[in-house]
């Protein structure tokens, strides 16, 4: 059973990457496997609503990095989509992978139905519950289980490293994860 874990970030190293790391350490802990990628250094084109994918079942812009992301999404029995808020909102970078993946989801019928899926979201100051409904209706319309926590998962900080002052936010993203883990391991048992 496996976890994986996007972090949306253009940065290397940040917040968002820290508390992802901290959920995918929490999930370790319980004995499944994990797997961090960083869009930071990845290049993911916008969707272009071809709809190629309609009828070929794959995407029709295969020159970027999206297809392997894709594929270890639909692989996995956990997956977390995390983003730091830039201007209210998610970034460009999650924001072109979950348009993609939704349609392409949606094309190849529905292969994250009944997968565990959940959102962490870093915030500087504010922005933070509307970026975490925008992860959230991805993992909503493709019919996914999310799980609670004790607070929504959101954390604060602007400098690399100042989300582990956030200790109500690492607490809520350990708990998180732990709901998350628990819930893997029924549905694939």
């Amino acid at each position: 059973m496996k976890v994986l874990g996007i972090v949306g970030s253009p940065r290397r190293g940040g917040n968002t990457e820290t508390l992802v790391g901290e959920a995918l350490r929490v999930c370790r802990e319980e004995g499944l496997e994990t797997e961090m990628i960083t869009l930071a250094d990845k290049t993911i084109q916008p969707c272009a609503e071809c709809m190629y994918c309609k009828s070929e079942k794959t995407c029709s812009n295969q020159e970027d990095d999206f297809l392997p992301i894709f594929e270890k999404m639909k692989e996995a029995q956990g997956i977390i989509l995390s983003s730091p808020v830039f201007f209210g909102s998610a970034t460009p970078q999650i924001k072109a992978l979950i348009d993609r993946a939704g349609y392409l989801g949606i094309a190849a019928g529905r292969p994250f139905e009944r997968k565990v899926g959940g959102a962490l979201v870093v915030a500087r100051r504010a922005g933070q519950n509307f970026t975490f409904s925008q992860l959230l209706y991805f993992f909503l319309y493709h019919g996914m289980i999310v799980p609670g926590s004790t607070y929504w998962n959101i954390a604060f900080g602007k400098e690399p490293g100042e989300v582990n002052n956030d200790q109500e936010g690492l607490q809520t993203a350990y708990n998180f994860a732990k709901n998350m883990c628990w819930l893997i391991k029924k549905i694939n048992y």
